[in-house]
């Protein structure tokens, strides 16, 4: 076993320590139980990968532009696109 320290607010410590008289524990029986319900809640789900991806991009039926066409225009500087809004109106 571990043997580590910890720094708690005033209040929390307080209230620990409240709950520690009320349930006949230790200060560090409250933290082992505290710490050990947080891994079990965050744990990680089994075949997820360690760390976290970008997802893969979806179709969400857009009609018109193709995804090379949407990455073209999302890639244009406001100059240029302010030229090709010229450039159609003429």
């Amino acid at each position: 076993m571990i043997r580590t320290q910890i720094q708690l607010p005033d209040d929390v410590f307080a209230k620990a320590k409240k709950v520690c008289e009320a349930r006949e524990i230790s200060l560090a029986e409250l933290a082992r139980r505290g710490i050990e319900y947080i891994l079990s809640v965050y744990a990680q789900e089994p075949g997820k990968p360690e760390e976290w991806q970008l997802p893969k991009p979806r179709n969400l039926g857009w009609k018109g532009l193709s995804h090379a066409e949407i990455k073209e225009q999302a890639q244009l500087t406001t100059n240029e696109l302010m030229h090709t809004a010229k450039s159609k109106r003429a």
